[in-house]
């Protein structure tokens, strides 16, 4: 079965404590666009990250609010703005890295929430079945391009909010030449 891949650039989510922060009491982000995975959007509204080397503006805030606030950034990334967090699943974030965030109204310090997202495959449960994989377990999957490349440890996320997509950040789709649609193809 052909993996479709999406190509994951750096966002945050927000807790509803720190979008009232950033935004201002009682403010609702502004759907741009619906993203693939059931619920979830990208927000019109964007905010500066800022670390000890270096700042980058206009990072996407995704919908809809989480428990925690949680940025996902590449490692290049990482190096302009002077941190190291760690590669991590989604939602793992005691002990990662903090920095700064600046919405319009005010900055707020975090201590931790900045991760790089561990590649991974969403699926639906009958997707997952059917392919006989469960919940966190990790796969390989080759990519055809101009630059092939296989990705291990690749772990699969399964829930029925989900959609078939496997979820790449772009220092990894630069690695193999990927740009705009791409599929994979999981080898065991």
């Amino acid at each position: 079965m052909k993996i479709p891949i999406a190509i994951s650039a750096r966002h945050i989510h927000l807790s509803p404590e720190h979008l009232a922060k950033l935004f201002g009491p009682g403010y609702q982000l502004q759907p741009a666009k619906d993203l693939v995975q059931k619920g979830e959007f990208a927000s019109q509204e964007t905010v500066i990250l800022s670390g000890p080397k270096g700042r980058i503006e206009e990072v996407r805030i995704v919908g809809p609010l989480r428990k925690q606030t949680q940025i996902e950034v590449t490692k290049t990334d990482a190096r302009r703005l002077g941190i190291n967090p760690p590669v991590r699943p989604s939602g793992d974030l005691a002990g990662s890295a903090g920095l700064q965030v600046q919405g319009p109204q005010r900055m707020i310090n975090l201590t931790e929430g900045v991760i790089v997202a561990k590649r991974h495959i969403h699926l639906a449960p009958e997707e997952a079945k059917s392919l006989k994989l469960v919940d966190n377990q990790e796969v390989s999957v080759k990519v055809e391009s101009e630059r092939s490349v296989t990705f291990h440890k690749v772990t699969v996320r399964v829930s029925d909010r989900y959609r078939l997509q496997m979820h790449l950040d772009p220092d990894e789709a630069n690695a193999a030449a990927i740009a705009g649609e791409a599929e994979g193809e999981i080898i065991n």
